[in-house]
């Protein structure tokens, strides 16, 4: 029989005011041609990476991930420090000669521009590093001191790789990992995010400035001139979580559910940082709207391949554009979302009969927090009851 799916999908409209919080080689905001406008675009990749460091704001720093090429410079840290079991403290050319050795099972070469650096950028958990100091059960000193063939046959009779396939930190089990000459390494990502969209058309803007030298009292000039293209734009946001793959990532149903929980508030309060100074442009989303399926995640981005007008605003407009698709995607397929938890401001009675009623977000959040649960302990979520209206959206949190 087969696992059964549990999909959490987060529709989110956001606006931006004028920003360049995600541009190109050339210094322009990214931009992308969707139903033949011109739309304002920021990559799934920015977007991921600012969710992940929102991420972090919420755990621990020993449960923490990064992405690094200076893994063998990290492990020799352990190695030298007698705070890590099996440490000992050791002396530096004996530390970063003993991590040399415990990482060249995972086939990790030196990078030719940087000789303490690998060829790989390895997404791993600071908590990983510590299993493989672990791994040695304090014989540090000694493996450190034999000669360099019977330290490479001692090491082979550790498992490191198998170390670092397994204890996954949340950011890992998230985002994934993708090691192409050690499969063994590698993690499927239970997290889907598209780019950002506008959900209309947009042009791009210059902004001059001018410098002024504070010291020269001579010349009134400026003392530096330059340009800064930016936009501004109302922007449909989207990703999708795996419940199931995040499950089989963690192994833990506990901290599967936590994580799901968690990854959904980081991925809603999160904001690419490009040129933040200049522009202080972080908002918060118009609308929040997470849908649960078990068959196949939907993007709802078709509700703006005709760009949404206006003079007097867009964003109750494309609020209103997503309820439509929302209604008229279920209709038409006959793949209705089993849950809707939304939070937003633009109340209307149409949006309150496809979405449900407004939540507070922290009330949004453990709503989703007590379905993923129901998921985990039972394999499925129990049919709505005669509470919901719309789409499967719940009246009563």
């Amino acid at each position: 029989m087969n696992q059964p799916n549990l999909f959490v999908e987060a529709h989110i409209l956001q606006s931006l005011p004028p920003s360049n919080v995600n541009r190109d080689d050339s210094g322009t905001p990214k931009q992308a041609v969707f139903g033949g406008a011109r739309r304002a675009r920021v990559s799934s990749q920015a977007w991921k990476r600012a969710t992940r460091i929102e991420y972090a704001r919420q755990v621990s720093e020993t449960d923490r991930a990064t992405r690094t090429k200076r893994i063998a410079a990290l492990l020799a840290q352990r190695l030298a420090s007698p705070a890590h079991k099996g440490g000992a403290g050791l002396a530096e050319q004996q530390a970063d000669r003993l991590a040399a050795a415990l990482l060249e099972p995972l086939g990790i070469t030196k990078s030719s521009k940087k000789e303490e650096e690998s060829a790989y950028l390895l997404f791993f958990g600071k908590k990983q590093l510590d299993a493989l100091v672990e791994l040695l059960d304090g014989r540090a000193a000694e493996l450190a001191a034999l000669p360099d063939e019977e330290l490479k046959g001692e090491v082979k009779k550790l498992a490191v790789v198998p170390t670092l396939s397994t204890g996954h930190p949340a950011e890992v089990a998230l985002f994934g990992r993708m090691v192409a000459d050690l499969p063994a390494l590698n993690v499927d990502a239970s997290v889907q995010v598209a780019h950002a969209l506008s959900t209309h058309a947009v042009r791009t803007e210059f902004d001059y400035y001018t410098a002024v030298d504070d010291e020269n009292t001579e010349d009134h000039g400026a003392g530096m001139i330059g340009t800064v293209e930016f936009n501004s734009s109302t922007l449909y946001r989207y990703a999708v979580l795996g419940v199931h793959q995040l499950r089989a990532n963690l192994s833990d149903t506990a901290e599967t559910r936590q994580t799901a929980v968690r990854f959904i508030d980081a991925f809603a309060r999160s904001m690419p940082t490009g040129h933040q100074n200049s522009f202080a442009h972080r908002t918060l989303p118009h609308l929040v709207l997470l849908t649960l399926r078990t068959d196949q995640p939907v993007n709802l981005v078709s509700a703006y391949e005709e760009p949404v007008t206006g003079v007097t605003g867009l964003a109750a407009e494309s609020v209103a554009r997503l309820a439509d698709e929302l209604r008229t995607v279920g209709e038409t397929w006959g793949n209705k979302p089993l849950r809707t938890l939304a939070t937003y401001s633009a109340e209307s009675d149409k949006i309150t009969e496809v979405f449900g009623p407004s939540l507070p977000f922290p009330v949004l959040l453990d709503s989703l927090d007590t379905l993923v649960g129901e998921w985990l302990d039972r394999g499925e979520l129990a049919p709505a009851d005669a509470a919901q209206t719309g789409d499967g959206a719940e009246t009563d949190a």
